[in-house]
């Protein structure tokens, strides 16, 4: 979520905090339908590569879902670039919601921002700070692991000399990948599967690091409470 080093406009002035109250009031109201956008274009696109045998009508019907939901995200950045009064400076203050926008696979990633959304509108978030991070970082996982291995399945499957002829191979690919395992029994043979595949190691990579560094930083803290609260001598 947005922070409180820039990212809203400037409140200079009486023009500058009403557009900070309605950029907030905006993005406040937005929360719950872009999650929901996001469910909706993971499902329909799910759908689109998993039943591909559907009649016509449902997969245009998938289609539509698909374009409108990319659509809602395009509508808010625009409205939030525009109350944000601040051009570029808005872009690279969001950089994350401007990648969401250019790249479809990463949506689903709004569900995550509702779930951070919802504990916030309880008071004080429930989880401790360690404990967020490993949640956040293990619904990114699980949402970002499955929208990678249908792009991969959905690449790979008809492709000459596949390893990934059915959606339990792209996701076997797909763990392997995020763990930084990687048999090497199943990869990708295309070149728009491998370039998804490089995105899903980066992705990998960053949120192992995210959580195995959060996990350590717990340990070292529960160890240090462990030596202040030991009696001298002990």
């Amino acid at each position: 979520m947005d922070d409180d080093t820039g990212t809203h406009p400037h409140s200079d002035g009486p023009e500058g905090h009403d557009r900070a109250a309605r950029l907030t009031r905006w993005e406040r109201g937005s929360e719950i339908p872009l999650g929901i956008a996001s469910l909706a274009f993971l499902a329909s696109y799910a759908l689109r590569v998993l039943a591909p045998g559907l009649p016509d009508t449902l997969l245009d019907v998938c289609l539509t879902v698909t374009f409108a939901a990319w659509g809602v995200f395009t509508v808010d950045y625009a409205v939030r670039w525009r109350l944000s009064g601040r051009r570029l400076g808005f872009v690279r203050t969001h950089l994350l919601d401007t990648v969401v926008l250019l790249l479809p696979l990463l949506r689903p990633l709004r569900v995550v921002k509702v779930y951070e959304a919802v504990q916030r509108r309880h008071g004080r978030p429930r989880l401790a700070l360690h404990a967020r991070v490993i949640v956040y970082s293990g619904l990114s996982t699980l949402l970002l692991g499955f929208t990678g291995a249908l792009a991969v399945f959905q690449q790979e499957r008809d492709a000459p000399g596949t390893t990934m002829p059915t959606f339990g191979d792209a996701v076997w690919w797909t763990c392997a990948t995020l763990t930084t395992v990687g048999y090497g029994d199943v990869v990708p043979v295309t070149p728009l599967g491998r370039l998804i595949a490089v995105g899903v190691m980066v992705i990998g990579l960053a949120l192992l690091g995210a959580v195995t560094g959060t996990f350590a930083s717990w340990l070292l803290q529960v160890f240090a409470r462990e030596d202040d609260e030991r009696p001298p001598g002990i």
